[in-house]
């Protein structure tokens, strides 16, 4: 599996500003010292990081604790309250990615549901 790293880090900053948090705020709630976020955060160094370490920057910034895993593996993070999955297991990886898909999928077609009802209706008028 992929790891984008990229993303973790788009999604680090994103989250920093809509927080209105600081990189060292987010250090000290986290417990990862700063010089690991500023690595993260700015993708400089691109090496592995312990599933912990990601857990507990999605914690400090208030999001499910596998939240910057599944971003790491292009996968849909879980919402609070979900439970957790073991990501390194190929079998359950490989579900949840079909389960995005069909969830993308469910979504696309209410709204093309949505779009034809509109149109039905506009020529009702």
């Amino acid at each position: 599996m992929s790891e984008n790293w990229a993303a973790v880090a788009n999604a680090i900053r994103e989250r920093l500003t809509e927080l209105e948090m600081k990189q060292r705020e987010l250090a000290e709630r986290s417990g990862v010292s700063s010089a690991i976020v500023r690595e993260i955060q700015r993708n400089t160094v691109q090496r592995r990081r312990s599933a912990r370490t990601l857990e507990a920057l999605s914690e400090a910034l208030r999001w499910h604790p596998q939240h910057l895993l599944a971003v790491l593996h292009n996968r849909r993070p879980p919402a609070i309250g979900e439970p957790r999955e073991d990501m390194g297991d190929p079998v359950t990886a490989r579900l949840a990615v079909i389960e995005d898909r069909l969830t993308e999928m469910t979504e696309q077609l209410a709204s093309l549901r949505a779009d034809v009802a509109a149109l039905g209706e506009r020529r009702r008028r």
